[in-house]
């Protein structure tokens, strides 16, 4: 019997740069939210933490974790990461397409992914990456026609934690930002066109995320940088 209050938020990959703001953001909009990561609690001791249920799990193995998404309305998977291709495939691709694929036998409404921009480098330059990336979005938008958003972000700058430090990536990303907005022509020019997308605010993408998750007028497919800003500033 499916489980009548399904009200909560989960945020794949929670602890990360871009899931800490993704859970602050949903927080702030009054959602109960709840994270999954292989690390479970993160460090981190700010205030917000306690208001986030933390869970500790590989998306490998459901089973342990699965029980969650009775009480999940939507997913925002902000899995990813670098290494060998090997290794890119898996973690970009193979663990999303896990989770997209167990969030959508659960009955799970909506599901977000946080993909990213193709800059169009050469395809042997991160082609584990987007080899994972472009898998896990076809993965979304068979299991979630009605109800799966792709966000291709490009740099995402913003303030990053890193144990006691805070990294003020906005230090490059806003001027930059500012540049490439006043010249959006620019990439439509093909090959060189991708490397003049303007990097976009962590706390634009992630109110995009969390509105693209809980309001079901915000259609499916996939969101570009320009659609990322005009959602999250809306």
């Amino acid at each position: 019997m499916e489980s009548t209050n399904r009200n909560k938020l989960l945020v794949l990959g929670g602890t990360g740069f871009v899931g800490t703001h993704i859970c602050k953001e949903a927080l702030q909009q009054g959602l109960p939210v709840m994270s999954l990561s292989r690390s479970g609690r993160p460090k981190l001791r700010d205030s917000w933490t306690y208001d986030v249920t933390w869970i500790q799990g590989n998306l490998f193995e459901p089973d342990k974790w699965k029980d969650a998404l009775k009480e999940t309305s939507a997913v925002i998977s902000c899995v990813g990461g670098f290494g060998s291709n090997e290794t890119m495939r898996k973690v970009n691709g193979d663990a999303n397409i896990a989770a997209i694929n167990v969030a959508h036998d659960s009955g799970v409404k909506r599901f977000v992914y946080i993909s990213a921009l193709d800059f169009g480098f050469p395809s042997f330059i991160l082609r584990g990456y987007y080899e994972g990336k472009k898998a896990a979005e076809e993965a979304l938008q068979i299991k979630f026609p009605y109800g799966g958003v792709i966000l291709r972000p490009s740099f995402i700058y913003g303030d990053r934690q890193v144990g006691e430090i805070k990294i003020p990536l906005s230090v490059l990303g806003t001027p930059l930002e500012m540049v490439l907005k006043q010249v959006k022509s620019i990439t439509q020019i093909p090959i060189i066109g991708p490397l003049f997308v303007p990097p976009v605010k962590v706390t634009t993408v992630s109110k995009a995320a969390v509105r693209a998750a809980v309001d079901s007028a915000v259609p499916p497919g996939v969101l570009d940088v320009w659609h990322i800003n005009r959602l999250g500033d809306s």
